[in-house]
């Protein structure tokens, strides 16, 4: 039982079966953890559930969307919303484990350096499955009506999940850059709140001021929200968008995962 540990203590290199094994450790632990916090899961659904509200019973009124319903114009973007915002939570949770000490135990075990932060990002990803579900039914309960076959929808939703996944690597970066809670908390909104609000996630694009609105045609925010808006509703094509998405998350994924693993190693 011991022997194991103590191999794999004097290797420099895993093999990538005993790196997957060391994630899903991390990724249950992670689990676990947020499965004894009740009240943490209640508020996270709190928030995307306000803003479903607000925007679709005060400011709804006031904002023309042409021949598709506001409340079917509104929920895509709320969704990528809170797929955005749940990957926040990445980059706060490594930096309350970094101020607890729990990542110095874990550097000092003979386990995949990266499994840590993989471990993380997946569980909260699964966490993200759970928010979205939420939020998909709050919009069905206050009129959302996808019109689209399941299988776009399913697209849908596994677009979204691709966005939360690596926008919590940018998240991870962020935190452990920063390494405390308050100050990953505060950089978190400062770069998600631009790229959330100067998008068409609430309003079309055209009607913003021309600098702002060629911002939010190529920002990755606004292109994951008109592929998931074509995907579930229609009235435009949802190729195009997503696979400048895609492309968007597979640049951001080569540029943070190794800056994310760099600055965990460098502690």
């Amino acid at each position: 039982m011991i022997a194991r540990p103590a191999a794999r203590s004097e290797r420099q290199h895993l093999t990538l079966s005993e790196t997957l094994g060391d994630t899903r450790v991390m990724a249950v632990r992670q689990l676990r953890k947020n499965l004894r916090r009740p009240t943490y899961i209640v508020f996270s659904f709190v928030q995307p559930v306000i803003f479903v509200l607000l925007f679709r019973f005060v400011f709804g009124g006031a904002i023309h969307t042409g021949p598709v319903a506001y409340v079917d114009f509104l929920m895509p973007g709320i969704i990528v919303q809170t797929a955005v915002f749940g990957a926040l939570v990445t980059g706060l949770g490594l930096t309350e484990d970094l101020k607890a000490g729990v990542v110095d135990r874990f550097r000092s075990l003979p386990i995949a350096r990266a499994a840590v932060l993989l471990g993380r990002t997946a569980a909260d990803m699964v966490m993200n499955v759970m928010t979205l579900i939420v939020m998909v039914l709050v919009g069905l309960a206050v009129g959302f009506r996808p019109s689209q076959p399941v299988y776009q929808l399913a697209l849908a939703f596994v677009l979204v999940l691709a966005f939360s996944y690596v926008f919590s690597w940018i998240s991870a970066f962020v935190g452990l850059t920063v390494r405390d809670p308050e100050t990953a908390q505060s950089a978190g909104f400062i770069w998600v709140f631009p790229l959330t609000f100067a998008s068409s996630a609430f309003v079309p694009t055209a009607s913003m001021p021309a600098p702002v609105r060629d911002f939010a045609d190529v920002n990755p925010v606004s292109l994951a929200v008109d592929a998931v808006r074509a995907l579930t509703i229609g009235h435009a094509d949802a190729l195009v968008p997503a696979l400048q998405t895609i492309a968007w998350l597979l640049g951001l994924l080569l540029v943070f995962i190794p800056l994310s693993v760099r600055a965990f190693r460098r502690g």
